[in-house]
């Protein structure tokens, strides 16, 4: 019997959009397993989030080879917590895992050669113990590999029973074209794309969304709040704790300049206005496209998860809360 029984009100609030012109439906909010279910943190916690994440109608778990830290702890710890408590709901579920960051030294350890991309797919289904995964994807571009052979490589991942699914991200426009061109004439279509997006990051606007309508491409968006940059916690300052405080931030103090602290604070006071918090109004915002199947979440604490969910109560926008969005970061 499994350790934890699944809420029969799961499905209830939670909307799921197609994938593009697949069959295939994500929740509108997914969890992403980039940071905080590593082996550097508490496994308790881990468990509680994704059994919590569950719970909310979360169907859809995103993994990387490369997430942890250690890289492939966040991997060996989500097939933990599938093992032990919710192995008998796997077909309720959508598992993604991606390649193309460094894993092992050598050649053959990072990029997007067909060696690689098989390589590590088999080693990600060793972590969490599953014989597939729903979406592979190639998760960067590579510049020495011919686009020709990573998408041949998911081609066969999914010949072979080991996904069920291909994606790419971060790639550009051309590539992405390029990409959904390779991928259809080989029969396995492009299911998806994973952009980063966001308030203060919209290059994906500059052709891309229009692209993915147009080759019928669903769209995730990766880091919607800019690594914390659009929550609270930084409307008044850096906290001596927070992401951009760690002498190994990937968000700078420099990310935090004086102009952006007021555009955050605008964006908040628009928030307020619309009856949302400001992450609940960022992640409304990106969902507001006809073509966004949903987006990525990260979260370290419940609370973050249960708001984030909330802010599906209201995704509607007026053309002037648009307006005043644009004017705040124009600043």
């Amino acid at each position: 019997m499994p350790n934890h029984l699944p809420s029969n009100n799961r499905y209830d609030e939670m909307f799921y959009r197609p994938s593009g012109r697949s069959g295939l439906k994500l929740p509108a909010i997914s969890l992403g397993l980039w940071q905080n279910f590593g082996a550097v943190d508490p496994f308790r916690r881990s468990r509680e989030m994704v059994l919590r994440a569950f719970d909310l109608g979360i169907t859809h778990f995103d993994l990387a080879n490369n997430y942890g830290p250690p890289p492939g702890s966040a991997e060996t710890n989500f097939g933990k917590i599938l093992h032990q408590d919710l192995a008998h709901y796997r077909d309720e579920m959508v598992i993604s895992t991606k390649a193309g960051w460094r894993m092992w030294p050598g050649p053959y350890g990072e990029w997007g050669s067909r060696k690689y991309l098989l390589s590590s797919l088999d080693q990600s289904l060793k972590r969490m113990r599953i014989e597939y995964v729903d979406i592979f994807y190639l998760h960067r571009p590579d510049p020495g590999t011919p686009l020709e052979e990573s998408m041949s490589a998911l081609d066969s991942a999914v010949r072979s029973g080991k996904a069920l699914y291909a994606g790419v991200s971060s790639l550009g426009v051309e590539d992405t074209r390029k990409a959904a061109a390779i991928l259809r004439s080989l029969g396995t279509p492009c299911l998806i794309h994973q952009p980063v997006y966001n308030m203060f990051n919209r290059w994906i606007e500059d052709g891309l969304l229009d692209l993915l309508r147009e080759e019928g491409i669903g769209c995730i968006a990766f880091s919607p709040l800019a690594q914390g940059l659009l929550s609270n916690k930084y409307l008044q300052g850096i906290p001596r704790r927070s992401r951009a405080a760690r002498p190994d931030a990937t968000l700078s103090q420099d990310d935090i300049s004086g102009e952006k602290l007021k555009s955050i604070r605008t964006l908040n006071e628009i928030a307020e206005g619309r009856g949302q918090s400001l992450p609940q109004m960022a992640l409304a915002w990106i969902l507001r496209h006809d073509v966004m199947t949903a987006v990525l979440t990260g979260t370290s604490r419940l609370e973050q998860l249960e708001e984030n969910v909330a802010s599906l109560e209201k995704l509607d926008f007026t053309a002037d809360e648009l307006r005043k969005i644009d004017a705040a970061l124009a600043r």
